[in-house]
């Protein structure tokens, strides 16, 4: 399938892509919706088609490559839904790292979030995905299937999954005692929840188009953030200016960047609305603030 690009697109198409993947429109709600787009031989289904996710522009790092050990772990969460499985990546040479949890979208642990802690890992860390439907068998192979499992787990207990994951993450006997986050929609959130809940035990907090923490629950978190937003994302970036306001008031360290013209998802490089530019630029900045504050 070949690539499109964002700008291909309407907005108003767009954005009822986005509120079909957040589960706010059903598939046939969604479909009906695009219909008046499907012009000049253009159907529904081809448009719903192009937008979907291709898992082969995913992979810049190979499962294999012969620097890296990868490999699914489950772990422990007592106060979850019993255990998580996550997909941990670290170099195949040294003996102790600095630590990233990579946390998914809301569809679940798929290809794109694996290749993400494998990149983490070429370049010296040792990565943890965990997979938030762990509890309801696991990422079940598409994002569509992905994205209504996600709508069945208790919201509650799958944060403790992350909490849990975080720490054992964090406390392994490979770890230099050094824990960052990374996380994206979804996951985005669960950096700043993860803040929160984490306090000093998390060094450095990188969020992509998350939904912010309370501005009450500001003064509990300590680590350094970095928060990216995509300049078409009215519903996530209705939130910055109070949340930026809490952390400024509690003398909290923090860095914002809005990626003005991109969509919502402008670094997952499998769809429509990646942006090599923003993702690019986006992701050196969170390579260097992680260097700054793990290592």
């Amino acid at each position: 399938m070949e690539r499109k690009t964002a700008d291909e697109y309407p907005q108003e198409l767009l954005d009822l892509f986005h509120e079909y993947q957040h589960g706010d429109i059903d598939r046939r709600s969604f479909l009906s919706g695009i219909g008046k787009f499907a012009v000049g031989g253009l159907t529904a289904a081809a448009i719903f088609e192009s937008l979907t996710p291709n898992y082969a522009w995913a992979q810049t790092v190979k499962p294999d490559d012969k620097d890296l050990k990868v490999g699914y772990e489950t772990v422990p969460s007592p106060n979850g839904n019993g255990s998580i499985k996550g997909y941990l990546a670290r170099p195949a040479k040294g003996k102790k790292f600095a630590t990233v949890l990579v946390i998914h979208e809301n569809r679940g642990l798929n290809p794109y979030i694996e290749d993400v802690a494998r990149r983490l890992a070429k370049v010296g860390y040792m990565a943890f995905a965990p997979d938030g439907l762990s509890s309801v068998g696991g990422y079940p192979g598409t994002d569509e299937k992905g994205a209504a499992a996600f709508r069945t787990v208790d919201g509650k207990k799958m944060t403790e999954d992350f909490v849990a994951a975080a720490k054992w993450l964090k406390a392994r006997p490979d770890s230099t005692g050094k824990l960052g986050a990374v996380g994206f929609c979804f996951g985005g959130g669960m950096v700043n929840q993860l803040a929160v809940r984490l306090g000093k035990d998390l060094n450095a907090g990188v969020a992509f188009y998350g939904r912010q923490a309370g501005a009450d629950d500001v003064p509990k978190i300590f680590a350094p953030l970095m928060l990216h937003y995509a300049g078409n994302d009215t519903g996530v970036n209705a939130g910055i200016a109070a949340y930026e306001t809490a952390l400024k008031a509690n003398k909290k360290k923090y860095e914002i960047f809005t990626y003005e013209g991109k969509q919502h998802g402008f670094h997952n490089d499998t769809t429509p609305r990646y942006d090599p530019d923003a993702a690019k630029l986006a992701w050196e900045r969170t390579l260097a603030f992680f260097k700054k504050n793990l290592k």
